[in-house]
């Protein structure tokens, strides 16, 4: 029995409101811009932000040497505007074949789908947001992947003087 806990979970605050933190996570060109983490960016992000919608992402990391491309598709589960968002997310192709995560050098154990949930509030005017990834252990690289995700997202909101 392994006693890792298989979630990984983050509370953020970020000074701006909540609509424009909800935003970010349901606007394909906005998402675009923060998601990932240091080095890769997003060059596809197809959102169809509905309850038993799709979601396909690609991220990608440039070298000298090669282009490494990265995709992941799932289905919206829950949708409350602005405050709840919880979809599936599962690897795959660039045509949205899932991929078993094994093949792709994940762990041994890392489940074929995952589950983010997002839950925002706001006070005084800035949001509070709770992420938890089920499947993604903490302390693991995706884990601290989502970190390096919300530093970019919190430099992209952040309410200006």
């Amino acid at each position: 029995m392994n006693d890792q806990q298989n979630w990984v979970k983050i509370q953020r605050e970020f000074d701006a409101p909540i609509d424009a933190v909800w935003n970010m996570w349901t606007d394909p060109e906005l998402f675009k811009q923060w998601y990932g983490p240091m080095g890769m960016s997003v060059p596809i992000a197809e959102m169809d932000v509905v309850v038993g919608g799709t979601r396909k992402i690609c991220m990608e990391m440039k070298s000298p040497e090669r282009t490494m491309s990265m995709w992941s598709i799932g289905v919206y589960k829950e949708i409350i505007f602005p405050s709840r968002l919880v979809y599936t997310e599962s690897m795959c192709d660039a045509d949205g074949t899932l991929i078993s995560p094994k093949s792709m050098g994940m762990p041994e154990g890392h489940p074929d789908i995952t589950e983010v949930i997002i839950d925002l509030s706001e006070a005084g005017g800035k949001t509070i947001m709770t992420m938890v990834h089920v499947g993604v252990p903490e302390g693991s690289a995706g884990a601290g992947g989502w970190n390096q995700a919300f530093d970019k997202l919190a430099g992209l909101v952040s309410n200006k003087p």
